[in-house]
């Protein structure tokens, strides 16, 4: 009787199989979907299962809607009551690079396959963007030159030419907005952003980035070192698919040791990371075929489920202490730096690197020689220590006259409050002293970096609507991480205040002679300070304009909101009325 059961099962298996429907991948094997065949595949099957609900989430910035693919064994559909049947939510990303399809092409065939075997765990929530950067997939053609396969794929940058792996802060693209809206409407516990890799030759098809342990919460960050991931490096194993960490190479080659990634907020595991989801990017290995990286994504994200399916009690508990840690927490880092004393051994599975003379230049040129195979331990340095930390403040107000931070503030379920009359306030307020920026624009921005503060308690003059953000809530991550000057992903890191570098009025040399020397008359200790920095600088004493220009700075006259960043500190409990 059991064993016509198992023929039975088998049977079904076989026949599901043979009717199921096929995607683009395997009708051919080395194809990958095309946007109207990614759509057309999941419009189907949504047609045909109760168990999946499309919805639309936009618009993007090629004026297409982003489709989040929901799957509920109880055809539960909404977040909300999702929370309430204590469900863990699985957030999957796909194609925020198209130039790197296997996650578009691997999750059509697991919807299908959860749909069609009923198999879709009944504690867990999944949600799949079946393709985030529409407008690269449209723009398809052959520019990763050294990838194996498929035939055809889409761009790495959007329509606005922005690499939208780089666009989770400073949100230029309409495409980041709406993936926060549906990151924030569902709040997953957990996130798969699926990619793939080039770089050093090696055995591995699969390579793997996880949330920075050092940056995450300690209560999610013990988890993941002592639970998740070694029972997914060891699943994957299982499956013939040994993974490796993400290989960035210390030196040229792996075998010098590799460093883990440094995934800051502008990254999709970063940014994940500020909301207390434990982030994973999936890296196969674009020199392996390409029906191999298909199927390695594929069997990751089952896998996957299958864990979070057996520790979404655990994994929902975890998050839950770390909201509630975040919220109470007092010193926050802003920047980090790598532990380069300290590493682990991993056994690595790679090429022998060796020189050869070039066909091109004549000259010597690294090539990896895959009829020398070993398996050697190297250093993997995977420590990362804070450089830069800051004391929260009680709370920051936002002039509402920066409506794009206050409009990101909201879009990441910030909760804020609005003056209820003007109101002057006494607060820490910063003045940026130094800062460089780089020399060629980084995605649209030129970032600024190494800022330099000066800390100065003023009364300031707020108005009737602008914002108090108070941080006591689960958000602070986000709050402070982006309000931070100093913050490497902060909004003043890419230029939302560069308006207030520049300095608004200014002296006429030959008119302000005279006003200049009577303040000195007026002003014993002024005059004493300029002599004193004359001292110090030899440049002052020669320079009868940058005399001048002293004088005006220290004068009244000059315009005290020129370099003072504009969102101010409240760290003393202050009577303000709030609507």
């Amino acid at each position: 009787m059991k064993r016509s059961f198992c023929l039975l099962l088998i049977l079904i298996h076989v026949f599901l199989t043979l009717n199921a429907q096929k995607s683009p991948f395997e009708k051919n094997g080395e194809s990958t979907a095309t946007y109207e065949e990614l759509i057309d595949f999941y419009q189907l099957l949504d047609k045909k299962h109760a168990q999946m609900k499309i919805f639309e989430y936009g618009p993007t910035d090629i004026g297409k809607v982003l489709s989040l693919i929901v799957l509920s064994r109880d055809q539960i559909f909404d977040p909300i009551e999702a929370r309430k049947q204590n469900k863990c939510i699985l957030l999957i990303n796909n194609g925020i690079h198209p130039g790197e399809p296997e996650g578009i092409d691997a999750s059509m065939m697991l919807v299908r396959d959860l749909l069609e075997s009923n198999s879709i765990p009944k504690n867990v929530l999944i949600g799949i963007i079946p393709i985030y950067n529409i407008d690269g997939m449209l723009n398809r053609g052959l520019s990763r030159v050294n990838q194996n396969g498929p035939e055809s794929y889409g761009f790495r940058g959007n329509y606005q030419n922005l690499d939208l792996n780089r666009d989770f802060i400073k949100s230029d693209s309409k495409n980041s907005k709406a993936f926060q809206r549906i990151f924030n409407a569902w709040k997953p516990e957990v996130f798969i952003d699926n990619h793939a890799s080039n770089g050093a030759d090696y055995q591995y098809v699969m390579t793997l980035i996880s949330t920075q342990k050092d940056k995450l919460n300690s209560t999610l960050s013990d988890y993941l070192k002592s639970r998740m991931l070694p029972d997914l490096y060891s699943r994957m194993k299982a499956s013939n698919f040994d993974m490796s960490p993400y290989v960035n190479s210390i030196k040229e080659t792996p075998d010098a040791g590799i460093t883990g990634f440094l995934e800051t907020a502008r990254y999709s595991t970063g940014y994940a990371a500020l909301h207390n989801s434990i982030g994973f990017m999936p890296e196969t290995h674009m020199l392996k075929p390409y029906p191999q990286r298909v199927d390695g994504i594929y069997k990751f994200m089952e896998h996957m489920i299958e864990l979070v399916g057996r520790d979404a009690n655990l994994i929902i508990k975890n998050k839950q202490i770390a909201d509630a840690d975040v919220s109470e927490q007092s010193f926050f880092p802003l920047q980090w730096t790598l532990d380069d004393r300290n590493f682990s051994l991993f056994r690595f599975k790679g090429y022998e690197a060796r020189q050869k003379i070039s066909e091109v230049s004549g000259l010597p040129r690294l090539f990896y020689d895959r009829n020398i195979p070993y398996e050697k331990d190297i250093r993997v340095f995977d420590n990362y220590l804070p450089s830069k930390a800051i004391k929260k403040p009680l709370a920051y107000i936002i002039p509402q006259s920066w409506q794009r931070v206050i409009d990101l503030m909201e879009l990441n379920g910030v909760e804020m409050k609005r003056l209820a009359k003007d109101s002057e306030v006494e607060l820490e307020v910063y003045y940026i002293e130094d800062y460089k920026t780089v020399g060629k624009p980084f995605e649209g921005h030129y970032l600024h970096s190494q800022v330099k503060l000066r800390t100065e308690y003023q009364k300031v003059k707020y108005h009737a609507g602008d914002f108090m953000v108070f941080t006591d809530q689960v958000r602070n991550r986000y709050i402070v991480e982006t309000l931070e000057p100093q913050g490497v992903d902060s909004f003043f890191a890419w230029n939302f205040f560069d308006s207030v570098l520049g300095q608004k009025e200014h002296f006429s040399d030959y008119v302000f002679e005279d006003e200049a020397a009577l303040i000195l008359k007026k002003d014993p200790e002024m005059r004493a300070r300029l002599e004193d920095e004359k001292k110090k600088n030899s440049a002052l004493v020669q320079s009868p304009n940058q005399q001048l220009d002293w004088i005006y700075r220290n004068s009244k006259h000059y315009e005290k909101t020129h370099l003072r960043y504009p969102v101010g500190r409240l760290v003393r409990p202050a009577k303000i009325e709030l609507n």
